[in-house]
């Protein structure tokens, strides 16, 4: 079983921070941003994330899916984006759009354990959350 709570790393196994270029997804600056942004980006953004993550670390994701994965990933790690993450009630509203169609267009790859991966490391940092906040 992959360990999907390991040391946060690079896609190429390195210490480096994103630049938003596309073929830069670095773990570090994923965790860096959720953990600044957490609450602020809202509890629905977070599991979506979440999920995108440990998808992209499983051996069982096809090469297509963490392609739109990455994507995903880098925008939101990007600081510079459609609407900036600084404007209140807005700011997030860009990434949860792009992170959003990302988990919708792999959903079948989601397998039960990347899910339940996701949700268990969402209950740590925010408790039981209403399904009606997650809708």
């Amino acid at each position: 079983m992959t360990d999907f709570n390991s040391t946060p790393r690079d896609v190429n196994g390195t210490a480096n921070g994103a630049d938003c270029g596309t073929s830069s997804y670095s773990e570090s600056e994923l965790w860096a941003k959720l953990k600044r942004y957490a609450k602020k980006a809202g509890t629905k953004l977070v599991l979506h994330v979440l999920k995108l993550r440990y998808a992209f670390w499983s051996p069982n994701t096809p090469a297509w899916a963490k392609a739109i994965i990455v994507s995903a990933l880098v925008y939101f790690i990007c600081p510079v984006d459609a609407i900036p993450d600084t404007i209140p009630v807005i700011g997030f509203s860009d990434d949860l759009t792009a992170v959003a169609a990302a988990v919708n267009a792999v959903q079948d790859i989601l397998t039960p354990e990347v899910v339940a991966k996701a949700e268990a490391k969402h209950r740590e940092w925010f408790g039981e959350v209403d399904d009606a906040e997650l809708a």
